[in-house]
């Protein structure tokens, strides 16, 4: 029998092992690609999947701590207790009322907020702050709306960064005036399947267990990764309208839902994958800044809904009018009435073969709350992050959009592009995606048993851009041998309009007198791009695939 232990490389996808004989064999979960099948509520499967607990500090707070001399020597000197109770009232410290705090609310008066009962200038901060200048939105106010949206900044560790820059407290009889009738934007989030594994909580994130993630080649609506980066908005869709504006020519066009489902209907299949997911592999070569998924942040659905082209020439939109990009904007918004926003090249919305859909359906019926009920944009190929949800707002532009996620987020650097010298300008959004591959059987900690001196070994492959896998390999001797996996699901659609992942499995000869075993695969596309060997090559402060 064999104990298996994870370890990932962005490519080429490793399993270390270790024989012991004395270990128990898991039950193994059968192979089925049939959606209908109901399988996976079965205790069967169940009983193989732990659900993760949720991932703290994601956005990596420490990592900027250590760089500031003066947070290091302040943290040192905090209790575990003070840490605790960040924000309440200490004693010796001056007070300042609300009025004196909104003065400063930029760097040239110092940029001052409160939390609870405590005021902090966090001037030296603003630069280093992970989630760059979306701090300053708090500049002169209370962080404590915005800590409400993003629960990650709950925190002992923040916390206690936070303290480092504690100037006073609040005057006593403006304490809460800012927040009294604050309520949880999270209130009204809809229920999800227990066996999601959650990477944070507020916003909800979270991925499949790999090994049941690859049961069925349509991924259950039940099951499918969730991405959410705001609350999720409660939208009526009886008063639902998707307004859709032309730049410079001072004019708009407003569909309702029904409007939208009488144009002409189109369906695809299609692959969806966050731009995050196997980022924890990649913090094994070096911490990056993100939320920490494994390879569950994917899933195949068949999507239903009118062509964005039908849209974009239905309002008089055609490639000859110099436009250059097509901007989303979600529903979700934050304290400040900023909504989720993304772009995609105008090329890919109008070309039918781009396959670019407002999409109503997913599996055949209404797209569910946490993935973009009533409309999300579907870009098949493109990562995740342009797939916009709850759509509101389309904008034909000569500018991608300017929101936070398109020009400071979802981008690739050099691997020795670091927090002190990146600069978000000068690297282009991440728009289609390279190939991938994961084993997801057997699981980390699994045992399993050798049949006939070989090992199952299955997973997935896709590769972005429409590509088909032509092939994935595998190897147990560190390449001086490969085996060829079966490509045992597969869509039929040919290249460039590939756009669903591929299952594959392998049953893989191994010697059991060997104590150490190592399980590669990699996967090659139809134009023959080829996933690296390691993380190390590849590694970028983002995390990104």
């Amino acid at each position: 029998m064999i104990l298996f232990r994870k370890s990932y490389i962005r490519g080429i996808y490793i399993y270390k092992a270790v024989y012991n004989s004395t270990r128990v064999m898991s039950q193994r979960v059968e192979h089925d690609y049939n959606y209908s099948n109901s399988k996976f509520y079965t205790n069967k499967v169940v009983a193989k999947v732990l659900i993760g607990s949720v991932a703290t500090g994601a956005i990596g707070y420490y990592l900027f701590a250590k760089r500031n001399k003066y947070s290091v020597a302040a943290e040192a000197s905090l209790s575990e207790d003070e840490s605790i109770s960040a924000g309440k009232f200490k004693d010796g410290l001056p007070s300042f009322s609300l009025k004196e705090v909104g003065h400063h609310n930029s760097k040239d008066s110092n940029i001052w907020v409160t939390y609870k009962e405590g005021v902090y200038d966090i001037t030296d901060f603003v630069d280093k702050h992970p989630g760059g200048d979306q701090i300053l939105i708090a500049a002169g106010s209370s962080v404590e709306p915005f800590w409400l949206l993003y629960g990650v900044h709950e925190n002992k560790h923040v916390y206690k960064i936070l303290e480092t820059y504690r100037i006073g407290n609040l005057q006593k009889d403006e304490i809460g005036a800012l927040s009294d009738d604050m309520s949880d934007p999270y209130g009204k989030e809809p229920i999800r399947h227990p066996i999601l594994q959650p990477a944070s909580i507020k916003p909800f994130n979270a991925e499949c267990p790999p090994s049941l993630l690859i049961e069925n080649f349509i991924t259950p609506n039940e099951i499918f990764y969730v991405r959410n980066h705001l609350p999720v908005p409660v939208i009526d869709p009886a008063t639902y309208e998707l307004e859709v504006e032309i730049e410079g020519q001072n004019r708009t066009a407003t569909f309702t839902l029904n409007e939208l489902k009488k144009l002409p209907k189109c369906t695809i299949v299609a692959t969806i994958m966050c731009a995050g997911n196997r980022r924890g592999d990649m913090t094994k070569v070096k911490a990056v800044k993100g939320l920490n998924w494994g390879p569950g942040a994917v899933g195949t659905a068949t999507w239903t809904g009118v062509r964005l082209s039908d849209i974009l020439r239905t309002v008089g939109v055609n490639e000859d009018d110099g436009y250059k990009h097509v901007q989303f904007e979600g529903i979700d918004y934050d304290v400040t009435g900023k909504s989720y926003g993304a772009s995609i090249p105008i090329w890919k919305a109008l070309d039918k073969r781009g396959d670019a859909l407002l999409a109503y359906e997913m599996n055949g019926v209404p797209i569910p709350r946490d993935h973009g009920f009533p409309i999300r944009v579907i870009v098949p190929g493109v990562v995740g992050a342009r797939n916009v949800k709850w759509l509101g707002r389309i904008i034909v532009s000569e500018k991608e959009s300017e929101s936070h996620w398109q020009q400071n987020d979802y981008k690739g650097f050099s691997p020795s592009t670091d927090w002190d010298t990146v600069d978000f300008t000068k690297s282009p959004a991440i728009q289609e995606l390279p190939v991938i591959s994961a084993i997801c059987q057997p699981n980390e900690g699994d045992k399993v048993k050798v049949v006939d001196g070989c090992i199952l070994v299955r997973g997935y492959a896709w590769s972005g851009g429409g590509q088909k896998i032509v092939r994935v390999d595998v190897t147990v001797d560190a390449g001086k041998t490969w085996h060829v996996a079966n490509l045992d699901n597969q869509d039929t659609a040919e290249p460039p309009q590939h756009w669903a992942w591929t299952l594959w499995s392998v049953r893989i000869p191994v010697d059991e007198s060997a104590k150490n075993l190592e399980i590669w695969a990699k996967a090659v596309d139809s134009s023959y791009n080829t996933q690296p060997e390691s993380f190390e090559n590849i590694w970028n402060l983002r995390g990104c695939s």
